[in-house]
């Protein structure tokens, strides 16, 4: 169990808690993945119920071997830690197969999943945000 912080409510004292992020841009180039995954792993460690989808280019920051420069954000590691703390992480399949990426080529925190599971998780979602 994490440890509280004073003042912030956790998912299992208030009820809360299903978020769903989906990511649209790719790995590297701008930061708004790498942004969606901060939020993503921040919320899971505060115990809410993390759902990432990533779609588009943003399926491009599941392809496991990922290797950035010293000091450089990695994806790659950034979705592991996301997921060790509870989130489910889907990748659009239409996404995977139009880059040539493999379902054995992802991240193992990472599922090939569909257009059908994000409209699941968006119907049971409290909360929606994109990036």
């Amino acid at each position: 169990m994490s440890e509280r912080v004073a003042g912030r409510p956790n998912a299992k004292e208030n009820g809360m808690g299903k978020v769903l992020l989906i990511l649209n841009d790719p790995p590297y180039g701008t930061e708004r993945s790498y942004n969606g995954l901060r939020l993503a792993a921040s919320l899971a460690r505060r115990e809410e119920q993390v759902f990432v989808f990533l779609i588009g280019d943003a399926a491009s920051c599941a392809k496991r071997g990922q290797q950035t420069p010293q000091g450089y954000y990695n994806l790659e590691v950034m979705l592991r830690a996301a997921g060790r703390h509870g989130a489910q992480i889907g990748v659009c399949g239409s996404c995977l197969d139009a880059r040539g990426i493999a379902e054995s080529e992802l991240v193992e925190a990472t599922k090939r999943s569909s257009m059908d599971e994000l409209a699941d998780w968006t119907v049971a979602a409290d909360k929606v945000i994109t990036f």
